[in-house]
């Protein structure tokens, strides 16, 4: 797992800091650190990075929520949510074992062992979905990104029986099958005595009974261009893995991180952008940034400040192929100082203005 960061002391607010202060935070740091603003400068770009994930955390309540409580172990704590379902909580890992605490459970899948209630190995190979957040311009452009998961193995001391092999004997209740016949039909159910193992005997001491250990692994996860925010990218045999030796598939569900440059609003992009007040007044051309690079648009004269442009297409991918549109809204701009003859201008343009309205 990756060390243990303070995602407040990153973005310089306090434990108690309010959503509108984290995002103001977020977003000045954003401007400061962006790539665009310090080409070529990768400490400039892996401080941006940082200041993405911390904002990621932070701004979504349920994650906030798991990093306050667990501290460095909070990531783990959102994999067995993602793993186990939505309804999992820490109480449903208590065993007979007398663990009772969340903070002990991680601390010893850290050191590679399990506890029974819930972390029992998969007869058959399992699917996993966890959630993958990439920036706008890896959605858009692709990437290759390496990522860490970490997925239930079979025990390798019980190979997943989760009894100790000195002690391991045929379950005498189903014959070493695994199943039980009921009733006069010939029912066949899952054999409670050895937990569908076949043998009996000690818990297992690496795995305490369970058959599976939590492992972490690394794998290179390739971003095609286009993605779109909810896509699942499927990782074959990526999956949790079953006592038969075969493995799941791994699904990767696309979030798309904010840009400190765009406010996304569902499929859509807005961005603000400055029109001096001359070409607001007469009409011109301004550059404005987008996902896919800057674009020229033509401003109509008279153009007032909030006005939106829509630019078709310029906004973030939908799938498929389809694009979402980018909005820009208008912030007219005026000089602080003027030059004598500028305002000599400006002047009369004013007393021409004035004589105007006066006329009957």
């Amino acid at each position: 797992m990756r060390g243990f960061k303070d995602y407040y002391q990153i973005l310089g607010v306090p434990r108690n800091a309010t959503e509108k202060e984290i995002k103001a935070a977020y977003r000045r740091l954003a401007r400061k650190y962006h790539p665009d603003v310090n080409p070529g400068d990768k400490q400039a770009e892996e401080k941006f990075k940082e200041i993405n994930e911390a904002y990621q955390v932070l701004s979504d309540p349920e994650k906030r929520a798991a990093y306050d409580r667990y501290g460095e172990q909070w990531q783990m704590y959102q994999r067995m949510r993602e793993q186990y379902g939505e309804n999992f909580q820490p109480s449903d890992f208590q065993t007979p074992f007398g663990f009772g605490d969340f903070e002990e459970f991680i601390q010893n899948l850290l050191r590679g062992a399990g506890f029974g209630g819930g972390l029992r190995v998969q007869r058959t190979p399992r699917d996993i979905e966890q959630t993958l957040e990439i920036s706008m311009q890896e959605a858009i452009r692709g990437a290759t990104r390496t990522i860490q998961i970490g997925v239930e193995e079979p025990c390798p001391t019980c190979k997943g029986t989760g009894v100790a092999p000195e002690s391991r004997r045929t379950c005498r209740v189903c014959g070493g099958t695994g199943r039980r016949r009921f009733g006069m039909f010939g029912l066949e159910m899952h054999c409670d005595e050895c937990d569908g193992t076949g043998v009996v005997g000690a818990p297992c001491p690496t795995c305490r009974g369970t058959g599976a250990v939590m492992r972490t692994r690394t794998l290179t996860v390739t971003i095609p261009p286009g993605v779109a925010e909810g896509q699942r990218l499927r990782l074959a045999g990526e999956g949790a893995v079953g006592a038969d030796g075969r493995r799941g598939d791994l699904y990767l569900r696309i979030k798309i991180a904010p840009d400190s440059r765009f406010e996304r609003k569902e499929d859509d992009l807005y961005t603000d952008v400055d029109i001096d007040y001359l070409t607001a007044i007469l009409g011109g051309e301004v550059e404005v940034p987008t996902p896919h690079g800057t674009v020229k648009m033509k401003v109509p004269p008279g153009t007032q400040s909030g006005t939106r442009f829509r630019l078709a297409g310029k906004g973030l991918p939908l799938g498929k192929g389809q694009m979402g549109d980018l909005y820009a809204r208008a912030r007219i701009t005026v000089p602080k100082y003027l030059t004598p003859r500028e305002r000599e201008l400006l002047e009369q343009l004013r007393q021409l203005r004035d004589r105007q309205e006066v006329k009957p």
